[in-house]
């Protein structure tokens, strides 16, 4: 970015990627012509013009598809969510994952499917945090008999499920309130936690070097076939 032609152009390119977002989102929202600018059929006019970018919108110039997330220890930074599946009796990694979305949500059962490519068969039981739990994707479960145990949030937050509106989530409230479910949703926090504590103190590896999604899903790849091989090895040795 020393030389202004450059600069000019990266930052051309950069509102561009940021327009190309706007419209994708005001296509989803029904503002699908140039045309509805300024006023819709019905309600207040519009604040922005149709694919015009908010304010607050940012594109990395160096990693473009990177996104910026809340961190746990450095407040905000510019990142990827780096996702795994563990299975239960040894621990070994059978599935990844890697989006520049800060959210979790639907992002299940392209894991599922994975951990069916990878292992040639479907998991006969499933565990996953809150940040998961969708109808759609509760549904899916079901459908292909796998026993999941989702975990749908704080107990206010499940006193308010209405069983007319969400039985899917009505089903899964009452099978984690019971004695199984309890001890079974318990394994989950021990079982995948722990690989992910692994790579970051035992391997040390701590934040991606690589950049654009392509090359940081390899990158992902490659930490988790260390440890499945360091894992591997010393189930071996024992």
């Amino acid at each position: 970015l020393s030389r202004r032609q450059v600069r000019k152009a990266a930052i051309e390119e950069a509102m561009a990627r940021l327009e190309a977002h706007q419209r994708e989102l005001d296509d989803a929202k029904g503002r699908k012509t140039p045309g509805e600018e300024s006023k819709p059929r019905r309600g207040r006019p519009y604040k922005r013009a149709y694919g015009a970018p908010k304010d607050q919108a940012q594109s990395n110039f160096t990693d473009p598809q990177s996104a910026i997330m809340k961190t746990s220890n450095d407040g905000f930074q510019q990142c990827y969510n780096a996702q795994l599946a563990v299975e239960g009796e040894n621990q070994i990694i059978v599935a990844t994952q890697v989006t520049a979305d800060a959210t979790d949500q639907g992002r299940l059962m392209p894991v599922v499917e994975e951990v069916e490519a990878n292992c040639g068969t479907l998991p006969q039981t499933l565990l996953a945090d809150a940040g998961y739990a969708n109808e759609k994707d509760l549904e899916r479960l079901e459908d292909q008999g796998i026993e999941g145990y989702i975990a749908l949030g704080r107990e206010k937050r499940l006193a308010s499920i209405e069983t007319h509106k969400s039985a899917v989530r009505q089903r899964m409230r009452e099978k984690l309130r019971t004695a199984d479910g309890r001890v079974l949703y318990g394994q989950r926090k021990w079982l995948s936690e722990a690989p992910n504590g692994w790579i970051k103190h035992v391997l040390g590896f701590r934040q991606f070097n690589l950049r654009g999604l392509a090359k940081v899903q390899g990158e992902w790849n490659l930490v988790c076939l260390a440890l499945n091989l360091r894992r591997m090895h010393g189930l071996q040795i024992g």
